[in-house]
């Protein structure tokens, strides 16, 4: 059975190649964290969790929150997404907050009316596609808010989407736009009808570029 959580007791590197030469006054800081990942990847911890202090900088998120980075980076290796795609598509869906949802619309001017989707989580998952997934390559227990478990979403959405479209799962672009409209939308080309959402498509590979930069700079 699949988990992309790792176990207790298994050792935790720091997360990023020449880790300690860069990071070295970091190192206790990334410790702790890491403890506390290890000892609630599965759990709801993510779900009281807040955001990342500086969402715009990815190796500030990573050196806050460990166990990001092995979530990306399980999900990249088993899926074939860059974690500077999962990155900047997760700040377009949630900003890296775990329990978000679409907000309610109101209904008669003033009482909360319903949410205009069944959107939740890091990945702002949909109930019909994580049901897909649930049915699928999920781990037992997978849970929208989980970072270990939407990350695995997304790089598993993406990657077959991708393949069935004939877009590269680098295309941070096309990537979000056929996450966003879905297979059969894309192909319809619904996305070209609506110029707010090519230009949140611009943004997000905008950002993953930005993104790209900076986790070269700092190793990860």
């Amino acid at each position: 059975m699949y988990s992309p959580c790792p176990h207790r007791g298994t050792r935790f590197a720091v997360p990023f190649r020449n880790g300690p030469q860069r990071l070295r006054r970091l190192a206790p800081v990334a410790a702790i964290l890491a403890a506390a990942a290890l000892a609630g990847c599965s759990s709801s911890s993510d779900k009281i969790a807040p955001p990342p202090a500086d969402p715009e900088n990815a190796c500030a998120v990573l050196l806050e929150r460990p166990h990001y980075y092995k979530a990306l980076t399980a999900s990249r290796d088993r899926w074939g997404v860059p974690m500077n795609v999962q990155m900047a598509m997760i700040f377009q869906e949630s900003t890296f907050r775990s329990n978000i949802r679409p907000p309610r619309g109101k209904s008669f001017g003033f009482f909360p009316g319903e949410r205009p989707s069944s959107a939740y989580g890091y990945a702002q998952a949909l109930d019909g596609a994580w049901g897909d997934y649930l049915k699928g390559p999920a781990r037992n227990g997978a849970t929208r808010d989980n970072i270990f478990d939407a990350t695995d979403f997304m790089g598993w959405y993406v990657s077959e989407a991708n393949a069935s479209l004939g877009i590269s799962n680098s295309d941070a672009k096309r990537s979000y736009l056929a996450y966003h409209e879905g297979r059969t939308g894309y192909r319809r080309g619904s996305h070209k009808k609506k110029s707010w959402l090519l230009q949140v498509s611009d943004g997000v590979a905008a950002r993953a570029a930005k993104y790209d930069d900076q986790l070269t700079a700092c190793g990860a």
